[in-house]
C-alpha cells in the first residue's frame, strides 16, 4: 500500500491454530532484532497526506463538532484511508502494533491536533472510555500523583510502570511533547514471551493455567461490588492467542480481602514473566508528532520514569485514545469484557483536552 520511499511494508501473515502447551505461530510472535533492524512498522505521513488531514480538521472546526462526536464520516481523508485500513488490519491480524509519523503538529492549536488524532483513530476503532470520569480521550501526563496508591493510575505521573495492557483491543498514543530525558517507551510481544517461558519452563507455564485476581478500585462496573476481577494470562480462543499483562493491578489485588496469596510456584511463575519481558523487549522512539497503535491482545508495553521539562508548556504529554474493534479478532469472554474500557454508574462521556 504504502509508496513514494514510505517505510511502511505489511507483515508476514503465517499463523497456525493456538493451543496451550504448544508453541504459539502467530504473525505477532516477532523479537526485538526484528523490530530494531526495520522500520516496516513505521508509515510517514507525506505532504498529501498532511494535506488532507489539515482539509479534514478545518472542516471539523468549520462545523463546530465536539471532538467526542466526531465519526469516521466526518473525517474524509481519501488517500489516507485505505492506508489506515491497511494499518488496522496489521494491527489485528499481522505484527500488532504499527507507527503513524509526521503529524503536522507546528501551528496547530490543542483541539486541532486532538481532532486529528482522534479523526485517524475513527479509522482503527471505536473510541471508549479511559477512567471513571468517562474520557474518551485521555491524556498521559504527570500530575504529581504516586503509581505506589491503589488508586493511583500511571499514567498520571512520571514513574515508572511494568509491563502491562490497557482495558482496550487498541492503545493509541500521540506524541505532543516528549520528556526532558526519559520516558522511554518498550513493547514485547506477548506470544514470543509466552513461547520462550514453553521453551526455558513448560512447569511454570503450567503455573498460568489459573485466572489470577486484579484489583479494580475505583472502576468497579454497575452492579458489581467486588473490587477485583478475574483473568487468565494467556487465553486461546478459537484458535486465537490473546495475552494480558501481569501488571501493577495483578499485585495490588494481593491486598484486596478474599484474594488468596500467591503460591510459591506463582510468584516464580511470575518472576520468570517479569524477566523475560524485559529481556525481550524493544524501545520504541516517541518524537513529536508521532503517532503508536497497538493491539493489547498481543503487544506488552511498558514506560521508563522521566524528568520533565520545568516550563508547563514542555511537560510530556501523549494523547491517548482506548479503541474497541467490535469483535474484529476472537477473545475470551472474560478478556473481551475486560477490553470493553471503564464504565461506572452515573458516567458522561467527555473528550477534555488536557489532563484533570
Amino acid at each position: 500500500m504504502a509508496g513514494n520511499g514510505n517505510s511502511w511494508v505489511k507483515g508476514s501473515r503465517v499463523r497456525e491454530p493456538a493451543e496451550f502447551m504448544k508453541p504459539v505461530i502467530d504473525p505477532a510472535g516477532w523479537t526485538a532484532a526484528d523490530v530494531a533492524g526495520s522500520e516496516d512498522w513505521i508509515y510517514r505521513l507525506d505532504e498529501a497526506d498532511t494535506g488532507e488531514l489539515l482539509s479534514a480538521v478545518g472542516a471539523i472546526s468549520g462545523r463546530g463538532l465536539d471532538i467526542k462526536d466526531i465519526a469516521r464520516d466526518d473525517f474524509a481523508v481519501p488517500k489516507l484511508a485505505p492506508a489506515l485500513a491497511e494499518i488496522r488490519d496489521e494491527l489485528i491480524f499481522g505484527r500488532g502494533f504499527a507507527k503513524i509519523a509526521g503529524l503536522p503538529l507546528d501551528g496547530m492549536s490543542r483541539a486541532e491536533a486532538a481532532a486529528a488524532f482522534w479523526g485517524i483513530g475513527c479509522h482503527i476503532g471505536r473510541q471508549i472510555s479511559q477512567n471513571p470520569k468517562g474520557h474518551l480521550l485521555g491524556h498521559v501526563k504527570d500530575l504529581g500523583g504516586d503509581y505506589k496508591d491503589a488508586n493511583t493510575r500511571g499514567y498520571l505521573t512520571n514513574q515508572e510502570m511494568a509491563f502491562h495492557n490497557d482495558q482496550c483491543d487498541i492503545l493509541g498514543l500521540c506524541c505532543l511533547h516528549p520528556a526532558k530525558s526519559g520516558g522511554d517507551h518498550y513493547i514485547v510481544s506477548s506470544v514470543t514471551l509466552y513461547n520462550e517461558m514453553l521453551r526455558r519452563r513448560p512447569d511454570l507455564v503450567k503455573e498460568y493455567d489459573f485466572s489470577f485476581y486484579r484489583s479494580r478500585k475505583g472502576e468497579i462496573p454497575v452492579g458489581d461490588e467486588k473490587p477485583w476481577n478475574r483473568q487468565r494470562i494467556f487465553n486461546f480462543t478459537d484458535g486465537y492467542f490473546a495475552a494480558r499483562g501481569v501488571g501493577a493491578s495483578v499485585f495490588k489485588a494481593q491486598d484486596l480481602p478474599g484474594v488468596p496469596e500467591f503460591t510459591d510456584a506463582q510468584k516464580e511463575a511470575l518472576d520468570l514473566y517479569d524477566t523475560l519481558t524485559k529481556e525481550l523487549a524493544v524501545p520504541i522512539r516517541f518524537e513529536r508528532g508521532d503517532i503508536f497503535f497497538l493491539l493489547n491482545h498481543v503487544t506488552l508495553h511498558s514506560r521508563t520514569d522521566y524528568e520533565d521539562w520545568p516550563e508547563p508548556e514542555r511537560k510530556r504529554h501523549l494523547l491517548r485514545l482506548w479503541l474497541d474493534t467490535d469483535g474484529a479478532r476472537p477473545l475470551p469472554p472474560e478478556v473481551a469484557r475486560q477490553s470493553a474500557g471503564v464504565r461506572v454508574e452515573g458516567m458522561e462521556f467527555t473528550a477534555p483536552l488536557d489532563a484533570e
